[in-house]
C-alpha cells in the first residue's frame, strides 16, 4: 500500500511538480495545526489538572484549520517549490560551489535560515493575525510576542535539518522532505501563536533584548 502511494506521489511529482508540492503543503500544514490543536488542549487540561469528567471533549477547530491550510497552498507550497529549485541553481552557477561538499551545504543552510526561515515566520504569524480579524496594532504586537522565541527554537533545529536535507537527499526529493517536517513545522507554529501570553515567551523575547544590549 505504502509503495503504491509513493510511486503515486513521485509521478505527480514529475509530472505536475508546482501543483503537487502545493497541495501536499496545504494537506500538511492543515493536520499539522489539529496536532497542534490537540497538544494545547491536552497541556491546558493537564496544567489546571482538571478530570476527563470535568475537562471538555476535544473538538477540532475546523475554521482555524481552513486558515493554516490556506497559509500552506498559498505561501509555503509555491514559495517553497521556487526557493529550493532556485537556491540549488543559485549556489550552483553564480557561487560555483561543488554539490555536497561542505561548503556547499553550509551555503545552503545559512541562506535558507538567513532569508527563507525569517520570511516564513513573519508572514505566518502576519497572515493569522490578519485571518483572525485582528487590526494591524494588534497584529504588529503578536509579531513582537511570537516572532523572536519561534525564530529562537527554530533556529536550533532547522539547520540540522537541513544539513541532511541538502548533504543526502537528492534535489527531487527535497521539497518531499522539507513538507514532512512542515507537518511538525506547522503543529509547532500554531502551537506558538495559541501560547498567546506564555511566560516562556515573554523570557526568549526579554533574552534576545538583553543580548542586543
Amino acid at each position: 500500500m505504502m509503495l503504491r502511494v509513493w510511486k503515486w506521489y513521485q509521478s505527480c511529482l514529475s509530472q505536475h511538480p508546482l501543483k503537487t508540492q502545493v497541495i501536499s503543503s496545504g494537506v500538511l500544514w492543515g493536520v499539522g495545526d489539529i496536532a497542534a490543536q490537540y497538544i494545547t488542549h491536552s497541556t491546558t487540561r493537564n496544567r489546571l489538572q482538571l478530570s476527563h469528567d470535568k475537562a471538555e471533549d476535544f473538538k477540532v477547530n475546523w475554521k482555524r484549520v481552513a486558515i493554516t491550510s490556506t497559509f500552506g497552498f498559498a505561501f509555503v507550497g509555491p514559495v517553497g517549490h521556487f526557493w529550493y529549485e532556485n537556491l540549488d541553481k543559485f549556489i550552483k552557477l553564480k557561487l560555483h560551489l561543488k554539490p555536497n561538499s561542505a561548503r556547499f551545504v553550509a551555503a545552503k543552510v545559512a541562506m535558507d535560515g538567513l532569508i527563507f526561515g525569517p520570511l516564513d515566520l513573519l508572514v505566518f504569524f502576519t497572515y493569522m493575525g490578519f485571518s483572525t480579524g485582528k487590526n494591524a496594532d494588534q497584529v504588529k504586537e503578536d509579531l513582537k510576542r511570537d516572532f523572536i522565541p519561534a525564530l529562537m527554537l527554530e533556529g536550533g533545529v532547522w539547520p540540522i535539518v537541513q544539513v541532511a536535507n541538502f548533504r543526502y537527499v537528492p534535489v527531487r526529493y527535497q521539497l518531499l522532505y522539507v513538507n514532512i517536517f512542515c507537518l511538525l513545522d506547522s503543529a509547532f507554529l500554531s502551537w506558538v501563536e495559541q501560547q498567546k501570553d506564555a511566560a516562556w515567551k515573554q523570557w526568549l523575547t526579554s533574552f534576545a533584548s538583553f543580548k542586543d544590549r
